[in-house]
């Protein structure tokens, strides 16, 4: 029946899934299929016997085991050789000529998103400047927070929908003609997408809009300024310990470059309904600029590292942190310098010319997967309100790594692999293990799912074609002007029209890390365990040489390069 209700389903059960997440419930779902039930009810009681005896007809078909039929087991055959085949891919890519271990101070260091398009410019970054080394951590930088933007009454949850936001973010005093301001364009705008007066706005005042929508076919959008610096609202015990978690999570206690980079990601796009896809999923949909500027804030005051030093966690006295944030459209890394000091300037100059040099490298790389794509014109693609794909997302995931960044560093992923950098040597208890297979890998495989049924069965779990959507109400869109509202990503977002972006395969997750270790997390998180177990992810330990050796089955640790290996019963 919810099946039947589509993204209307899916819309209400968002508000019961924080409510059960934050311990509280919402029977918005319940009461949407009370009504669709009821709907059914109604008409079956005026259909007559007939109905009647089909009714019980198809409930009897429901109950029966469901028993598959030759096509079916051809295709879960099928599908198993594709999950194999990008298993093999991944194993092959990991067991080559390992990268020699630099011991040696790094000049740069650079964390961003474990987001897939991340790992392209890190690849770059590296081969660009062989002293600048790159960390992977959630896009969240272990700050789930709630952030009221610059004169703006609407609160956002800057972190991972797992997660329940339990710090406010403050801002600077706002000037109040500033605010006013901001808040009547924004009015302006609930005013001209509104069900009622839409139509009426569009006859009445199109010809006035003739010159902006000329600026905006041209492609010149201007870029918003950025808001004035956050800061966390939070005693300094607090921030204290926010601080340690994070350093100890991103597996970065020792060896500090002079000038650490934390990049958020984001995508700047135009006339887009779908653009929280293409922001960041740790930052709940919204771009990452807030959680890297207050994690860099947070580490470069003094409290907050005489506090650390008092924990063990010493960061020496000439080490900087900047906050920027990588347009995932334009390969273009913006830089927030608001507390670097003159004597890092040629660390600074140094870095921005790294970032423009791996900005090349990696438009390149990516421009020759788009359509009409050339490097140069990438950036154009975001600001061209009649484009449907600006870029691709995370379309083509097919793998999540957790191990330290010299397992992969100078290895080409394609962007296509989840890049979360892990010590087990420096992890008591599997602490850090535990959070990252129950946080960071849970929610890739949500969005490896919603790219694998948006390209599988777009009919049911896609958005159809981007051409002809409406949005309604701010919380979906139509295909056309009517039916039902629609779930999961657009054709355009998988397809390139000849062929598919997204290949689907089951996500693999490769850990370093001892097999007992990773065994004893999973039974501490039974539901995180039931994903591998069912099937819905695969799961491998790569050993003490690099190299992805067993794959976890059921409870027990078996070869994967067994021949005949049992076929998965997820399909």
């Amino acid at each position: 029946m919810l099946v039947t209700l589509s993204g209307w389903a899916q819309y209400a059960r968002h508000p019961s899934w924080v409510a059960e997440r934050d311990g509280g419930r919402d029977g918005t779902l319940f009461d949407l299929l009370t009504i669709r039930l009821l709907w059914d009810v109604a008409l079956l009681g005026n259909c007559g016997n007939t109905r009647v005896a089909g009714w019980k007809a198809a409930l009897a078909d429901y109950a029966a085991p469901i028993t598959p039929d030759p096509d079916t087991i051809l295709d879960a055959a099928l599908q198993e050789a594709v999950d194999r085949s990008a298993e093999r891919r991944l194993a092959s890519t990991l067991g080559q000529q390992k990268t020699p271990a630099n011991d040696a101070r790094p000049a740069i260091q650079a964390a961003f998103c474990i987001d897939v398009r991340s790992e392209i410019l890190r690849r770059a970054l590296e081969a660009s400047d062989p002293e600048l080394r790159t960390i992977g951590f959630a896009g969240f930088f272990g700050l789930p927070v709630r952030h009221r933007a610059h004169a703006s009454d609407i609160v956002e949850a800057r972190a991972p929908i797992l997660l329940s936001p339990a710090i406010d973010t403050e801002t600077q005093e706002e000037d109040s003609a500033e605010r006013v301001r901001l808040r009547s364009i924004r009015a302006w705008g609930r005013f001209k997408r509104a069900a009622v007066s839409a139509f009426a706005f569009v006859e009445a005042a199109g010809p006035l809009y003739v010159g902006k929508l000329q600026r905006d076919g041209l492609g010149r959008i201007e870029s918003p300024a950025p808001d004035p610096v956050p800061e966390l609202d939070l005693p300094l015990d607090d921030r204290i310990e926010a601080a340690a978690a994070v350093l100890r999570a991103m597996s970065l206690t020792q060896g500090f470059a002079r000038l650490v980079l934390i990049c958020g990601h984001g995508a700047t796009v135009t006339n887009a309904p779908h653009a929280s896809a293409l922001q960041c999923g740790a930052c709940g949909g919204h771009a990452g600029d807030v959680n890297a500027r207050l994690l860099a804030a947070l580490l470069n005051d003094d409290a907050v590292r005489a506090g650390l030093t008092e924990r063990g966690l010493e960061i020496p006295g000439d080490t900087r942190f900047v906050a920027g944030l990588h347009d995932t459209v334009s390969d273009v890394v913006r830089l927030f310098g608001d507390d670097v000091p003159q004597s890092h300037d040629a660390d600074m100059d140094r870095l921005c010319a790294t970032l423009s040099k791996a900005g090349v490298l990696a438009r390149t790389e990516r421009a020759g997967t788009l359509p009409r794509g050339t490097p140069n014109m990438l950036a154009a693609r975001g600001r061209d309100w009649s484009e449907l794909r600006p870029e691709w997302g995370l379309a083509g995931c097919r793998g999540f790594i957790a191990a330290p960044r010299s397992r992969t560093a100078g290895r080409d992923l394609h962007g296509q692999v989840f890049l979360h950098d892990y010590d087990w040597r420096q992890d008591e208890e599997a602490a850090t293990l535990e959070l990252i297979l129950s946080a960071p890998v849970v929610v890739a495989s949500w969005i490896a799912l919603q790219y694998h049924g948006s390209a599988v069965v777009p009919g049911i779990f896609g958005a159809g074609n981007k051409l002809l959507h409406n949005v309604v109400g701010g919380i979906g869109v139509l295909e056309g002007n009517g039916g039902a509202l629609r779930v999961g990503l657009p054709w355009p977002s998988v397809h390139d029209g000849a062929r598919f972006r997204h290949l689907p395969s089951r996500l693999v997750v490769a850990v370093e890390a001892p097999e007992e270790m990773i065994s004893e997390v999973l039974e501490r998180q039974p539901d995180v365990r039931a994903l591998f177990d069912n099937g819905w992810l695969t799961l491998v330990a790569i050993d003490s040489w690099g190299r992805a050796g067993r794959r976890y089955d059921r409870g027990s640790w078996t070869d994967r390069r067994l021949a005949g290996a049992p076929m998965s019963t997820a399909a």
